[in-house]
């Protein structure tokens, strides 16, 4: 089925919720369906996840023309006790600063043996 991303097995490090907050720090006018190829989820998880957001206020939007824009709360601490403290400023910044690091990186050279 087109659309639908390739599953994913085995555990992560980012929760689903980081990752679309994640896409959308980076850009704040993102479709539904841009995060949710670039987060290999359905666009019907993303739209959860955005409405879990909205909820617990670490997200808001406006509604412009055909799409929306959404502001991220940056001052907001994160939700578990492990977390206590730390904002989601300080999470955005880690995953921001190791996108635009990947991004830039140059593939490694393979090694002929």
């Amino acid at each position: 089925m087109e659309g639908v991303p390739e599953p994913h097995t085995g555990w992560t490090f980012l929760t689903n919720h980081a990752r679309v907050l994640a896409v959308i720090a980076d850009n704040h006018t993102a479709r539904i369906r841009d995060i949710a190829a670039r987060c290999r989820l359905t666009e019907r998880a993303v739209q959860k996840i955005i409405s879990d957001l909205e909820q617990d206020g670490y997200l808001s939007h406006r509604r412009e023309g055909r799409g929306n824009t959404y502001r991220i709360e940056p001052g907001k601490v994160l939700r578990h006790p492990a977390e206590a403290g730390l904002t989601v400023a300080s999470l955005l910044s880690l995953l921001i600063q190791d996108e635009v690091t990947r991004v830039r990186q140059p593939e490694p050279e393979p090694h002929g043996d």
